[in-house]
């Protein structure tokens, strides 16, 4: 194997056994897809090919070549200052969502439109329900506080062939509702998921963004190289406080949905959500542990159906 191609091979094991971007960048076949990208790609002290991580418009035009090489987005774009996520970890938790429904299912993952998947959050950027819909063909709604993200998400659909008659945008009206408000009445989802805001003040959110730019080498920058505005960054008591009014809130759509999830960055959110989730009386518990390189998170997943009922919900929605 020449040195090129095993720089280019070298696996992340900490990513999932599925996850197409495990291995170092293939830079080479993104820019065959987006041409564009060629611009920002040079070589590192390494000598390996990367962009500038601090650039946020190289991280977006990136996005953009990993979309269309890997998931056939042809059309995707943010209006500025909005989160570019990074797609591995994202990917990431979709892949670990569908071993949790595998879990449920005699091992076998549930495909097509017959399963629904609700993203709290999806932003502008309507990252989810792209990689869920091309992955495991799931039929995704997306909702969100900010009007601008859901008018930006919708765009992205609109302009996809393959989102088009997949996937949905829900504009959430009321700033103290996560779920009521989006799901209706006769509404069932197989999944919820979420990746929530984890400060607790934009003071603390800036400290982070500091932290970030240190990290990249760079200094006295006010701006994250993935983006993100307020809502999508911190909320009032932070990550704790919005997965325990998830928690809560939850309760009320109870058997509207076979397992809720989310995202938790800190493990220090933990504690009180398990606490949460007995006193609600979920009946199933699940922690998945995720890492991508350096950084380490979990999702927390639980359901309130009985075994009767989940053998019904497979029985009458997987098995068609």
């Amino acid at each position: 194997m020449s040195k090129e191609l095993e720089k280019n091979t070298v696996e992340k094991s900490s990513l999932h056994p599925r996850n197409p971007h495990r291995f170092r960048y293939d830079f080479k076949g993104l820019i065959t897809s987006l041409p564009a990208l060629a611009n920002y790609v040079f070589r590192n002290q390494y000598d390996i090919e990367s962009i500038d991580f601090a650039n946020p418009i190289a991280v977006k035009v990136l996005n953009k070549a990993l979309l269309k090489h890997f998931y056939g987005i042809d059309n995707w774009d943010i209006p500025a200052n909005y989160l570019c996520p990074p797609i591995p970890g994202r990917a990431d938790y979709i892949h670990y969502l569908a071993d949790l429904l595998a879990s449920s299912n005699n091992g076998n993952i549930p495909k097509g439109n017959s399963v629904s998947v609700l993203d709290i959050g999806v932003g502008a950027n309507c990252v989810y329900p792209i990689i869920g819909n091309h992955e495991y063909a799931w039929q995704f709604t997306g909702a969100d506080i900010d009007k601008k993200a859901i008018v930006s998400a919708q765009a992205i659909v609109e302009g996809n062939e393959s989102l088009i008659n997949n996937v949905a945008c829900r504009w959430q009206a009321s700033s103290k509702n996560i779920f009521k408000g989006i799901i209706q009445s006769e509404e069932y989802f197989d999944l919820t998921l979420c990746n929530p805001p984890f400060h607790a003040s934009m003071a603390e959110a800036k400290a982070g963004t500091e932290r970030k730019w240190k990290n990249l080498g760079k200094s006295n920058k006010n701006t994250l190289n993935f983006g993100g505005q307020n809502n999508e960054l911190w909320c009032e008591g932070g990550e704790e406080a919005f997965v325990s009014n998830m928690i809560e809130e939850s309760t009320t759509f109870a058997n509207q949905c076979f397992w809720f999830t989310s995202l938790i960055s800190k493990k220090t959110t933990l504690p009180r959500a398990y606490s949460l989730l007995k006193k609600v009386k979920a009946l199933d518990v699940k922690t998945i542990d995720m890492a991508q390189g350096q950084k380490v998170s979990r999702i927390l997943a639980w359901t309130f159906l009985s075994k009767n009922q989940q053998e019904n919900w497979r029985t009458n929605r997987w098995s068609k």
